[in-house]
């Protein structure tokens, strides 16, 4: 079975790539999501989480508050090491469960949507990797829009990522996302073509 790890910065469109991909019926890791779940009540990461953070990291439900986490972290670098400590080794040993049990099941590819995945070092357990670009100015106004961040934020997201010239260089393809869907979802045909 094939990886195919799929990354973008933040805003690039890679959502509506795997989106996409869903929709034709190819199994798609998401890393966000995983990342959603195991920091449900109850599960390891949030108790280390909050024991590092404090109480005020949740929401009156009990629920992780992602946004305020997000504002923490994004404007002291030692937080967002401890943050990327916490998280980053269970995200990967639930994608490599998960890779294991859809490789018993004959796909003979999958998706790994994963915004951190060069960053992460997941690179490493992909056979290829394809990256959304679109220019900076849109994406940061996409951002702003979608997650009701200031422009400040949204910059301080993107200095925390790998820089699009140093993902180019490990890039296997590039979907360029500069334009319409159906120009998106043509680049996209055409790698699934490839493959």
């Amino acid at each position: 079975m094939k990886v195919i790890g799929l990354t973008g910065g933040i805003g690039s469109g890679k959502s509506t790539v795997s989106d996409y991909l869903r929709n034709k019926g190819i199994t798609v890791l998401d890393a966000d999501q995983i990342a959603r779940e195991i920091v449900l009540p109850g599960k390891e990461a949030l108790k280390e989480l909050l024991a590092y953070f404090g109480e005020e990291i949740l929401l009156e439900n009990g629920l992780l508050n992602r946004k305020k986490l997000g504002k923490i972290v994004f404007s002291d670098p030692d937080k967002k090491l401890k943050l990327d400590q916490i998280m980053h080794d269970k995200i990967r040993s639930q994608i490599l469960k998960k890779l294991q049990d859809e490789s018993s099941q004959g796909a003979p590819y999958i998706i790994l949507d994963a915004p951190l995945l060069l960053e992460t070092g997941m690179d490493r357990i992909v056979d290829q990797i394809w990256i959304v670009e679109m220019q900076d100015t849109l994406r940061i106004s996409r951002v702003m829009k979608r997650d009701n961040l200031t422009e400040e934020e949204v910059k301080a997201r993107i200095s925390q990522q790998m820089s699009t010239e140093e993902k180019r260089k490990k890039a296997h393809s590039i979907i360029d996302n500069s334009s319409d869907l159906e120009n998106l979802y043509a680049q996209v045909d055409q790698l699934l073509a490839n493959l």
